[in-house]
Protein backbone atom coordinates (compact mmCIF):
# COMPACT_ATOMS: atom_id res chain seq x y z
CA UNK A 1 0.00 0.00 0.00
CA UNK A 2 0.96 3.05 -0.64
CA UNK A 3 0.21 6.44 1.75
CA UNK A 4 0.88 9.92 0.69
CA UNK A 5 -0.63 13.03 2.30
CA UNK A 6 -2.51 15.44 0.66
CA UNK A 7 -2.16 18.50 3.43
CA UNK A 8 -4.44 19.10 6.72
CA UNK A 9 -6.36 15.66 7.84
CA UNK A 10 -6.13 14.18 4.30
CA UNK A 11 -4.72 11.02 3.01
CA UNK A 12 -4.57 8.54 -0.31
CA UNK A 13 -3.88 4.93 0.41
CA UNK A 14 -3.79 2.94 -2.77
CA UNK A 15 -3.67 -0.35 -3.32
CA UNK A 16 -3.15 -1.39 -7.20
CA UNK A 17 -6.23 0.40 -8.86
CA UNK A 18 -8.37 0.57 -5.23
CA UNK A 19 -7.76 4.30 -3.67
CA UNK A 20 -9.22 5.57 0.08
CA UNK A 21 -9.01 9.42 0.33
CA UNK A 22 -10.07 10.43 3.91
CA UNK A 23 -11.32 13.65 4.93
CA UNK A 24 -11.01 15.76 2.03
CA UNK A 25 -10.95 19.46 2.22
CA UNK A 26 -12.26 22.46 -0.35
CA UNK A 27 -10.13 25.40 -1.91
CA UNK A 28 -11.61 27.70 0.84
CA UNK A 29 -8.69 25.97 3.25
CA UNK A 30 -6.38 27.48 1.52
CA UNK A 31 -4.52 24.00 -0.53
CA UNK A 32 -5.45 23.33 -4.02
CA UNK A 33 -6.92 19.51 -3.40
CA UNK A 34 -6.30 16.77 -5.61
CA UNK A 35 -9.77 15.04 -6.54
CA UNK A 36 -8.79 12.46 -8.43
CA UNK A 37 -11.31 9.03 -8.46
CA UNK A 38 -11.14 6.64 -5.42
CA UNK A 39 -13.26 4.16 -4.57
CA UNK A 40 -14.01 5.25 -1.21
CA UNK A 41 -13.77 8.51 1.03
CA UNK A 42 -13.69 8.47 4.72
CA UNK A 43 -14.95 11.85 6.21
CA UNK A 44 -14.40 12.05 10.09
CA UNK A 45 -16.73 14.87 11.13
CA UNK A 46 -18.93 17.51 9.38
CA UNK A 47 -16.85 20.07 9.23
CA UNK A 48 -16.67 21.60 5.50
CA UNK A 49 -12.57 20.71 5.66
CA UNK A 50 -12.93 17.54 6.75
CA UNK A 51 -16.02 16.41 4.38
CA UNK A 52 -15.58 17.87 1.10
CA UNK A 53 -16.01 14.19 -0.30
CA UNK A 54 -18.41 15.19 -3.14
CA UNK A 55 -15.48 17.29 -5.25
CA UNK A 56 -13.87 13.84 -4.85
CA UNK A 57 -13.80 11.64 -8.34
CA UNK A 58 -14.95 8.12 -9.19
CA UNK A 59 -18.53 8.17 -7.28
CA UNK A 60 -16.94 6.85 -4.34
CA UNK A 61 -18.50 5.18 -1.13
CA UNK A 62 -18.79 7.06 1.40
CA UNK A 63 -17.79 6.18 5.17
CA UNK A 64 -19.44 9.13 7.38
CA UNK A 65 -21.04 7.62 10.55
CA UNK A 66 -19.50 4.32 13.34
CA UNK A 67 -19.47 0.82 11.76
CA UNK A 68 -18.12 -1.76 10.35
CA UNK A 69 -17.73 -1.40 6.42
CA UNK A 70 -16.55 -3.73 3.11
CA UNK A 71 -16.41 -2.22 -0.13
CA UNK A 72 -14.54 -4.15 -3.39
CA UNK A 73 -11.68 -4.97 -1.27
CA UNK A 74 -11.67 -2.63 1.31
CA UNK A 75 -12.51 -2.72 4.81
CA UNK A 76 -12.92 -0.43 7.35
CA UNK A 77 -14.00 0.10 10.99
CA UNK A 78 -15.32 3.68 12.44
CA UNK A 79 -15.67 4.14 15.73
CA UNK A 80 -17.26 7.29 17.27
CA UNK A 81 -14.61 8.94 19.90
CA UNK A 82 -15.85 11.10 22.98
CA UNK A 83 -16.71 14.87 22.52
CA UNK A 84 -14.26 17.17 24.05
CA UNK A 85 -15.60 19.09 26.87
CA UNK A 86 -18.21 21.50 26.28
CA UNK A 87 -18.75 20.59 22.41
CA UNK A 88 -21.65 20.38 20.54
CA UNK A 89 -23.01 16.73 19.13
CA UNK A 90 -22.66 18.29 16.19
CA UNK A 91 -18.99 18.43 16.25
CA UNK A 92 -18.98 14.28 16.86
CA UNK A 93 -16.11 12.71 15.50
CA UNK A 94 -15.36 9.23 14.17
CA UNK A 95 -11.88 7.40 14.07
CA UNK A 96 -11.43 5.14 11.68
CA UNK A 97 -9.43 1.91 10.86
CA UNK A 98 -8.84 0.92 7.37
CA UNK A 99 -7.27 -2.07 6.41
CA UNK A 100 -5.82 -2.35 2.51
CA UNK A 101 -2.99 -5.25 1.58
CA UNK A 102 -3.83 -6.97 5.42
CA UNK A 103 -2.03 -3.28 6.48
CA UNK A 104 -4.39 -1.45 8.74
CA UNK A 105 -4.28 2.24 9.07
CA UNK A 106 -6.10 4.16 11.64
CA UNK A 107 -7.03 7.97 10.91
CA UNK A 108 -8.20 9.27 14.28
CA UNK A 109 -9.75 12.14 12.47
CA UNK A 110 -10.48 15.69 14.76
CA UNK A 111 -10.02 13.90 18.39
CA UNK A 112 -10.96 15.66 21.03
CA UNK A 113 -10.63 13.73 23.94
CA UNK A 114 -8.73 10.77 25.04
CA UNK A 115 -10.10 7.27 23.86
CA UNK A 116 -11.30 4.86 26.27
CA UNK A 117 -10.42 1.66 26.94
CA UNK A 118 -13.06 -0.07 24.65
CA UNK A 119 -12.80 2.20 21.73
CA UNK A 120 -8.98 1.64 21.91
CA UNK A 121 -9.64 -2.40 21.49
CA UNK A 122 -12.34 -1.24 18.71
CA UNK A 123 -9.32 0.24 16.77
CA UNK A 124 -6.92 -2.08 17.35
CA UNK A 125 -4.94 -3.64 15.90
CA UNK A 126 -3.10 -0.30 14.21
CA UNK A 127 0.03 -0.38 11.99
CA UNK A 128 0.09 3.01 10.82
CA UNK A 129 -1.80 5.72 12.69
CA UNK A 130 -2.30 9.15 11.29
CA UNK A 131 -2.32 11.32 14.21
CA UNK A 132 -3.17 15.33 14.50
CA UNK A 133 0.19 17.25 15.79
CA UNK A 134 -0.88 20.65 15.46
CA UNK A 135 -3.42 21.40 18.57
CA UNK A 136 -6.59 23.38 17.41
CA UNK A 137 -9.90 21.61 17.56
CA UNK A 138 -7.73 18.07 18.63
CA UNK A 139 -5.85 17.15 21.16
CA UNK A 140 -3.01 18.46 22.92
CA UNK A 141 0.69 17.05 22.14
CA UNK A 142 0.83 14.74 25.81
CA UNK A 143 -2.43 13.29 25.21
CA UNK A 144 -1.78 12.40 21.76
CA UNK A 145 1.73 10.89 22.68
CA UNK A 146 -0.54 9.21 24.84
CA UNK A 147 -3.03 7.43 22.53
CA UNK A 148 0.19 6.55 20.39
CA UNK A 149 1.24 4.39 23.48
CA UNK A 150 -2.45 3.48 24.15
CA UNK A 151 -2.64 2.34 20.18
CA UNK A 152 0.71 0.88 20.40
CA UNK A 153 2.04 1.56 16.38
CA UNK A 154 4.28 0.70 14.05
CA UNK A 155 4.40 3.98 11.99
CA UNK A 156 2.90 7.33 13.01
CA UNK A 157 2.51 9.67 10.55
CA UNK A 158 1.44 13.23 11.67
CA UNK A 159 -1.00 14.99 10.23
CA UNK A 160 -3.43 18.10 10.61
CA UNK A 161 -0.41 21.17 11.05
CA UNK A 162 0.13 24.20 10.11
CA UNK A 163 1.97 23.91 6.21
CA UNK A 164 2.09 26.83 3.72
CA UNK A 165 -1.33 28.36 2.42
CA UNK A 166 -3.16 26.99 5.26
CA UNK A 167 -5.74 29.13 6.54
CA UNK A 168 -6.57 27.48 9.63
CA UNK A 169 -4.47 28.42 12.44
CA UNK A 170 -2.65 25.66 13.55
CA UNK A 171 0.61 24.38 15.57
CA UNK A 172 3.60 23.75 13.36
CA UNK A 173 5.58 20.14 13.48
CA UNK A 174 8.21 21.43 15.86
CA UNK A 175 6.79 20.68 18.79
CA UNK A 176 5.60 17.55 18.17
CA UNK A 177 8.92 16.32 16.91
CA UNK A 178 10.56 17.78 20.02
CA UNK A 179 8.14 15.69 22.31
CA UNK A 180 8.97 12.21 20.20
CA UNK A 181 12.45 13.23 20.66
CA UNK A 182 12.89 13.33 16.77
CA UNK A 183 15.48 15.86 16.05
CA UNK A 184 16.45 15.28 11.70
CA UNK A 185 13.95 14.37 10.22
CA UNK A 186 13.87 13.57 5.95
CA UNK A 187 10.20 14.43 4.60
CA UNK A 188 9.17 11.23 1.78
CA UNK A 189 6.96 12.48 -1.21
CA UNK A 190 5.29 8.97 -0.22
CA UNK A 191 5.82 5.61 2.18
CA UNK A 192 4.62 1.95 0.39
CA UNK A 193 3.91 0.09 3.34
CA UNK A 194 3.46 -4.15 3.78
CA UNK A 195 2.94 -6.77 6.13
CA UNK A 196 6.68 -7.55 5.39
CA UNK A 197 8.61 -4.22 5.86
CA UNK A 198 6.98 -3.10 9.03
CA UNK A 199 9.26 -1.73 11.84
CA UNK A 200 9.76 -3.85 15.01
CA UNK A 201 9.22 -0.31 17.07
CA UNK A 202 7.16 2.45 16.77
CA UNK A 203 8.80 5.07 14.11
CA UNK A 204 7.29 8.88 12.97
CA UNK A 205 7.61 9.13 9.32
CA UNK A 206 6.68 13.07 7.79
CA UNK A 207 5.24 13.04 4.42
CA UNK A 208 5.32 16.00 2.16
CA UNK A 209 2.43 17.58 1.87
CA UNK A 210 1.56 17.39 -1.94
CA UNK A 211 -1.39 19.86 -2.07
CA UNK A 212 -0.03 23.43 -3.21
CA UNK A 213 -1.37 26.72 -1.70
CA UNK A 214 -4.19 28.12 -4.02
CA UNK A 215 -2.31 31.23 -3.75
Amino acid sequence: MEITWQGHACFRLRSDDLVVVTDPYPAALGLRPENRAAAVVTVSNSHPNHSNWLEVGGSPRLFDTPGEYEYSGIAARGVMTSLGEGQPRESRNVAYTIVLDNVNVCHLGDIAAPLTTRQVEELQPVDVLLAPAGGGCTLNLERILQLMQDLDPKIVIPMHYQIPGLVEPLGSLDAFLRLMGVSEVQPRRSLSVTTANLPANMQVTILEPRARPVN
